[in-house]
């Protein structure tokens, strides 16, 4: 997901760092490394869930980057040069075209790693709120809780300008190809759905921005 330009990220949110796409670089704030938090280098979680919600189930279908997937990304119109190395980006991710990703500028991503590891994780938005995600073991039916603290909410902690979605062929073929996206169709404007692609199933993730961990005793 790489939204292009560059930011000044405010010091009261205690965050520092620059835009790399709708991706970004964070610090983490000396008040939060005080607190127990690991600092690590930025990472990413693909969530699906109800934006209001507080807690919940269904983290096993949520996906993890750890390194950032933005400048990894192929641009659309490079997918015949993609798909002419057998899928080897020059990154080092490989294409999957039964199971692919794009991002808000219409670049085509690596998929992150399922499922993500249980643990908690220090999110933000970007926004006002930064809060520790705890995501629980899985459980005997392979379910994965999860929690918020501070009150915070899916969306409170969701960056807005980080669009993402999962593309899979609609009849099982190999008939949904990222040379059906229409490359007009983007950048996409913070908060809307990723656009439909043409004999494509899409599921839109919203996207969290890991600045830290926070270790157990």
């Amino acid at each position: 997901m790489i939204f292009v330009g560059t930011n000044t990220l405010s010091r009261a949110r205690f965050l520092l760092g620059a835009v790399v796409g709708g991706f970004i670089l964070l610090g983490l704030s000396p008040l939060v490394a005080e607190a127990g938090y690991t600092r690590v280098p930025t990472q990413y979680i693909a969530v699906l869930g109800d934006p209001g919600a507080k807690s919940g189930t269904g983290a096993e279908a949520w996906g993890h980057w750890s390194v950032d997937p933005g400048p990894r990304g192929v641009r659309l119109s490079n997918y015949g040069t993609l798909k002419s190395t057998g899928g080897l980006a020059p990154a080092g991710w490989t294409f999957d075209d039964s199971d692919w990703w794009l991002e808000e500028n219409g670049l085509i991503m690596e998929a992150p790693s399922f499922p993500i590891q249980a643990g908690r994780y220090v999110v933000t938005g970007d926004r006002e709120v930064t809060a520790v995600l705890t995501i629980h073991p899985k459980d005997a039916d392979g379910g994965m809780r999860w929690e918020l603290d501070k009150g915070a909410t899916l969306y409170d902690v969701t960056h807005l300008k980080c669009r993402s979605a999962r593309y899979t062929p609609a009849a099982g073929d190999n008939s949904c190809s990222p040379k059906k996206a229409s490359q007009n169709t983007f950048p996409v404007p913070p908060g809307a759905t990723m656009p439909p692609v043409e004999n494509c199933n899409k599921q839109d993730y919203q996207v969290l921005i890991v600045i830290g961990m926070v270790e157990d005793d």
